[in-house]
This record gives structure tokens, C-alpha cells and sequence, in this order.
């Protein structure tokens, strides 16, 4: 059965069709009314429906409120946290639930209701994975200041060239995931804060999971508490974090892509496109370092020898970040192997630098200067030979004779 067909499934036979989640921390003012005018609309849907409370520690009377709520409404329920954080509201939520398709929105309500159903229909409806309310798409209207539209326009300009995010609005807070998606894409989200909606979105991406987008009319919260600095901080660090996962490998969303029957965007040429781009960094990084050494090197050692000693140090990092960063290798099994290979490829480089400083010095033309340019130059197209010496040869693991025979098995 695939994951559509499962989602009509359990669209029959789900006593909840929509559970709606409102993350809350201190919001005693507002709750109330801002529950009402969701019950209310969601009375006017065709889909059963629930909205249930997340409250976040609060520290003042919104858990009181929330009972209440929950008390003199059937289709209300309250989730308290002993823990603030908007994600792991919504992963402690969302996790539980029984219901088709998951929902979320902030309290203050500044998306405005209608788009509700264009947000949820292609879920229950089985077209998309995700949806999410944007405030940058054609079609939105918004009003907030130009300080938070200007943040709001640099992050995702960010998101597109770090992560390679296609989606046009990360942290609009209106957005919904189908249940059987959801229990595959939550593990992998690492983070519990405001970094939660990116992450989800990215690994959703990554597993080749359809996102639908809706433009929302949205009006700014004067009130809002959402410290920008920190949380600046804290997104800038997760696009670390997060892109670092993706191109080591240590993010098994292609696991993710396969359980629900997806095609991966990490696959073929997109793995290809994340090791070109973490090998590029570590290149370049190893070149800088190169010519710093051998400036350093070439005052108490000729030039050949500062050659030689600059590049096996370098080669030695260049092979072990390599190892680590783009092919997400760990560990001690075949490191010895890798870096063996390693150096054989630095032969390789060493012939071709050693060359090109042979040739600088037969023309006569040969000062400190001019060295490291053409060493500088050399070394670049040696680290291409490298990427392709190490994606062909040098990390290629070792198939275990099990494997073996069970291929010559299949086989005969």
C-alpha cells in the first residue's frame, strides 16, 4: 500500500480529521479568544477537527485557561510541557496524535483563517506531504515593518544558497503535515526551538517530499516576543548543524525517501552537487593553508622542500577532512587505508607541483612571489584530480565476501 493510499485510509477511518495545534507560552490574554475564532471556523469546514493547546511552561494563568478551555469544549484538549520550545511542542503533539493531518498556527492568529483550507485540502486529498502558509509568495498580502520584512526576505535568501532550500517562506507560523509523514520526517529534526519549522522543511525537501505552498494574508504582531537577536543566532547555527548533517550523510533522509516512496533530491546528481560543494570548502581551505606553509617553510628550506612538506601536511588534512566531512566516514575501520590512498594521490600532486615549480625556475623568472602563484594554480587543478581519485578510489568501501556471495547468488 503506498503512502497515499494509506492516507485515504486513514482518512475514513480517523475519529479526526484535523488536529489543530497552538503552541502557547504566557498568552493568558489571548488564548481564549483566539480558540473560539479557530473553533468557529473550523465549524465551517468539511473535515471532524480539533484544536489542541501546547502550553509551554507558561509561568502565568494560560495552563488555567487552557483547562478551562478544554473543559467547556469538546473538541478542545490541552498538552502541558514541562520544557519551552515551540518545536518540541509540536514533536510531542504531533507524535500523539490520531488524527490525518497535523496542523499548526501561533496564537496571534495573524494569518488570516481563510487560507486554512487551501493549506490542509491537498493533504487530506493525498496530492502533497507538507503545506505552508507564505508571506513571500505571489498572491500574499502583509503588513509588518520593513525591519522584520527585510529579516524575514535575508534568512530565506540564506536558506537558498546554504541548504538549497526551494520553499519561500520558512518560519511563516501556519503550516500542516500529513500524520503517516510526519512519523517518518519528526526523529530526524533535531532541533525543539524556532529552527524547528527550517529543519522539518529542508529534511522534507531533501527526502523528496511535495510541498505545497499557499499565499496568506498576514498582519504583524506589535506584541510579538520573539527575541530577533538570539534567534538569529540560534537559526545561524542550525544552518551549520543541518548542512553539515546533510553532507556528511549522518541524515539518513534517502531511508526516509524510500519508506514513504519518495525519490530522494540527495540522490544521484544531488549527492554528487553536496560532496562538490563540502569538497570545495575543504579545497579551498587546504589551499589557503598550503600557501601559507610554504611561505612559512620557504625562509629556513629551498624551494622543493618547502613544497614537499607543505603538501603532505595539507594532503594528510585535506584526506581526513575529506573523509569525515564529504564522504561521512567515521571511525578508525580503514582509516589507515584511506590515508595510504591519500598519499598516493599526493605523489600524484607532488609530481605535478614539483613540475610546475621546475618549469617556473627554468624560464627564469623564478621569485617567491611567482612561486606561490603557480604553486597556488597547480595545486587547485590537483585537488580536482583529488575529488575524483577519492569519489572513484580512495573512500570506496570494501564489500564484504558475505555480499559477494550473495551477488554471485542472485546472479546465478
Amino acid at each position: 500500500m503506498t503512502a497515499v493510499q494509506r492516507a485515504d485510509t486513514d482518512a475514513d477511518t480517523a475519529v479526526v480529521t484535523l488536529d489543530v495545534v497552538i503552541p502557547v507560552y504566557n498568552e493568558e490574554r489571548d488564548l481564549a479568544a483566539s480558540v473560539d475564532r479557530v473553533l468557529d471556523h473550523l465549524a465551517t469546514m468539511p473535515w471532524t477537527s480539533r484544536v489542541t493547546i501546547a502550553d509551554n511552561a507558561s509561568t502565568d494563568a494560560t495552563a488555567i485557561i487552557a483547562r478551562r478551555l478544554a473543559h467547556t469544549r469538546a473538541n478542545v484538549e490541552v498538552v502541558h510541557l514541562a520544557e519551552k520550545g515551540r518545536g518540541r511542542a509540536l514533536k510531542r503533539v504531533w507524535t500523539a496524535s490520531d488524527a490525518t493531518v497535523l496542523v499548526y498556527m501561533d496564537v496571534d492568529l495573524s494569518t488570516d483563517l481563510n487560507a486554512l483550507l487551501p493549506l490542509v485540502a491537498p493533504l487530506i486529498s493525498g496530492h502533497s506531504d507538507l503545506a505552508i502558509g507564505t508571506r513571500l509568495g505571489h498572491g500574499s498580502r502583509v503588513h509588518r515593518g520593513p525591519k522584520r520584512e527585510l529579516i524575514s526576505r535575508c534568512y530565506n535568501l540564506l536558506l537558498r544558497g546554504t541548504l538549497r532550500a526551494r520553499f519561500s517562506d520558512a518560519q511563516c507560523g501556519f503550516k500542516a503535515i500529513r500524520a503517516d509523514v510526519a512519523q517518518e520526517v519528526l526523529p530526524l529534526v533535531e532541533d525543539d526551538a524556532w529552527f524547528f519549522d527550517t529543519e522539518l522543511l529542508v529534511l522534507a525537501e531533501r527526502a523528496g517530499l511535495r510541498i505545497h505552498e499557499v499565499p496568506v494574508d498576514w498582519v504583524d504582531d506589535p506584541d510579538s516576543r520573539v527575541d530577533l537577536v538570539r534567534t538569529a543566532v540560534d537559526d545561524l547555527r542550525g544552518i551549520a548543524r543541518l548542512g553539515r548533517g546533510l553532507l556528511s550523510g549522518r541524515i539518513p533522509v534517502s531511508d526516509v525517501a524510500q519508506r514513504l516512496g519518495r525519490a530522494s533530491a540527495d540522490a544521484g546528481s544531488g549527492r554528487l552537487g553536496m560532496q562538490l560543494a563540502m569538497f570545495a570548502l575543504v579545497g579551498i581551505g587546504s589551499t589557503l593553508a598550503y600557501a601559507v606553509l610554504y611561505l612559512l617553510l620557504r625562509g629556513p628550506f629551498p624551494p622543493f622542500t618547502a613544497n614537499l612538506l607543505a603538501l603532505l601536511l595539507t594532503a594528510v588534512a585535506n584526506t581526513a577532512a575529506n573523509r569525515r566531512l564529504t564522504f561521512g566516514l567515521r571511525g578508525r575501520e580503514g582509516a589507515l587505508r584511506h590515508q595510504l590512498r591519500g598519499l598516493l594521490v599526493f605523489a600524484v600532486g607532488l609530481g605535478v607541483t614539483s613540475g610546475s615549480l621546475w618549469l617556473v625556475q627554468a624560464t627564469g623568472s623564478s621569485t617567491r612571489t611567482v612561486e606561490v602563484v603557480v604553486l597556488t594554480v597547480a595545486n587547485l587543478v590537483v585537488t580536482v584530480m583529488r575529488f575524483v581519485a577519492m569519489r572513484s578510489w580512495v573512500f570506496v568501501r570494501r564489500r564484504r565476501s558475505a555480499d559477494l556471495h550473495q551477488q554471485v547468488a542472485d546472479l546465478a
